[in-house]
C-alpha cells in the first residue's frame, strides 16, 4: 500500500497567513527606517549648510545678504529645494546681521516632533511655530508646522 504525502488546505492557509504577517511587519519596519534615515540626512545637510554659511560670511563678520538664492549661487546649496517640508523655506539674517536663521515650513507633526526633541548642536535657539521650545513641543497635528533654527 502506497502512502500519500500532501498538505491540507489548513496547513497552506497557515503558511500564507504567517507570510502575510511577516510581510506587513517588514513593510512597517522599512517605513520607520526610511523616516529615521531621512531625518538624519536632513540634520546632516542643515549642519553642513550652517558651516558653509559661516565660511562664506566669516571674513566680513556679518550675515548681510544671506538667502537661499545667494547660497545656491555661491555653491553652498545644490538647489533651492527645501531639505524637508514645504518649498517655502528660507535662510535670513537677523536685524543686526550678527546671526541668521534657517526657516523650514510645511513640516509634518512627526518631523516637527523630531526637531523639537532632538537638540541640534549647531543651532543656538529653535523656534517651533514662533515659540521657543519649552516643556511642550508646540507642534500642530497638521502639515503646517514651521521651525526656525537661529544660529549665531
Amino acid at each position: 500500500m502506497k502512502q500519500e504525502s500532501g498538505r491540507s488546505l489548513i496547513e497552506i492557509i497557515g503558511v500564507l497567513a504567517i507570510g502575510a504577517v511577516i510581510s506587513v511587519a517588514a513593510v512597517k519596519m522599512y517605513g520607520q527606517i526610511r523616516t529615521t534615515q531621512t531625518r538624519t540626512i536632513v540634520s546632516s545637510e542643515l549642519e553642513q549648510l550652517v558651516k558653509n554659511v559661516k565660511l562664506l560670511t566669516g571674513a566680513r563678520g556679518s550675515y548681510a545678504g544671506i538667502s537661499v538664492d545667494y547660497l545656491v549661487k555661491a555653491g553652498a546649496l545644490n538647489s533651492t529645494a527645501a531639505p524637508i517640508g514645504g518649498d517655502g523655506w528660507s535662510v535670513t539674517p537677523s536685524f543686526d546681521e550678527k546671526s541668521f536663521s534657517i526657516n523650514l515650513v510645511g513640516l509634518s507633526s512627526g518631523e516637527c516632533e523630531y526637531f523639537a526633541i532632538k537638540k541640534q548642536p549647531w543651532a543656538t535657539t529653535v523656534l517651533i511655530n514662533g515659540q521657543e521650545i519649552s516643556g511642550s513641543s508646540n507642534c500642530f497635528s497638521t502639515n503646517t508646522n514651521q521651525i526656525s533654527f537661529i544660529i549665531e
